[in-house]
């Protein structure tokens, strides 16, 4: 899962040049989202994205964009779903 929190001056200025939602739709298109939300956190414009990360090296090209223009604050971290969770549990179940 990606989240992201970005300076509030740099979206300003990107919604005021569309930099800002070329940005976001070129995160969308790149990561291809299961799920994506976007909205305020912590008191600044902030997204999440549930996604698969099939390799670590892609990052870069995911958030750079974000980084440089937006000076973002960016996290990854692998989440499981449901199922992930219960194979992941019954194979533990098999160590012991």
């Amino acid at each position: 899962m990606l989240r992201a929190h970005m300076d509030t001056a740099a979206t300003n200025q990107g919604i005021k040049s569309g930099t800002l939602p070329q940005a976001i739709k070129n995160l969308m298109e790149k990561a291809k989202p299961e799920a994506a939300y976007f909205g305020l956190h912590e008191g600044v414009r902030s997204c999440w994205m549930v996604f698969d990360l099939q390799d670590s090296s892609h990052i870069p090209v995911l958030v750079e964009e974000l980084l440089l223009q937006f000076n973002a604050e960016v996290e990854i971290a692998p989440i499981m779903n449901a199922e992930d969770l219960a194979q992941g549990l019954a194979a533990m179940e098999s160590l012991s």
